[in-house]
């Protein structure tokens, strides 16, 4: 089925955003990220919620199944620490994993940050959906979604017919 236009989820998982203790910066970065990124038309579906891995469940999936979302993108909850529940509950929601959006997402990050082997983010789908998990520092969004945004067309047009056009320019030269 060809779709003309795109939807985006943008997930933050924050306890201290989503109580208002602080800004999402982490929202802002993956948004305007994309926005430079994509240059097909597409809408947009955005939350902040608490690092609970039920509800970030809920929302993974309300947004894949209930709100079509063709690309699901989540910040935060990718660490070490016990609250750091992002990557269980895609595994729990997501029909397969694609090991090699984690592998390149981790490879890129080590080139700048000793630390980032710590991050645990993946990548998998859910229906239609490809979900991204993506770390909680706007620096490190940027690398990661650099390093692996080349092959989502592809993938979003063999789950169900999209067709997104990229910059080219942009996304290989933040790579």
């Amino acid at each position: 089925m060809q779709k003309t236009k795109i939807k985006v989820g943008f997930i933050t998982i924050s306890d201290r955003a989503s109580r208002g203790e602080y800004a999402d910066i982490s929202g802002v970065a993956m948004q305007d990220w994309i926005k430079n990124a994509i240059l097909s038309p597409y809408a947009i579906q955005s939350i902040i919620i608490e690092d609970e891995q039920p509800l970030i469940e809920q929302t993974m999936i309300d947004f894949a199944d209930s709100k079509n979302c063709n690309l699901i993108l989540t910040t935060g909850g990718t660490g070490p620490t016990t609250r750091d529940v992002t990557p269980e509950a895609t595994h729990s929601v997501c029909e397969r994993i694609f090991a090699g959006f984690a592998e390149q997402m981790r490879a890129a990050s080590l080139r700048t940050v000793p630390t980032a082997i710590l991050s645990r983010q993946t990548a998998g789908t859910r229906g239609s959906s490809l979900i991204i998990n993506l770390p909680g520092k706007p620096e490190a969004i940027a690398v990661c979604l650099s390093a692996v945004f080349l092959a989502v067309p592809k993938c979003l047009e063999l789950l169900d017919g999209s067709n997104i056009q990229i910059d080219l320019d942009f996304v290989e030269q933040e790579f």
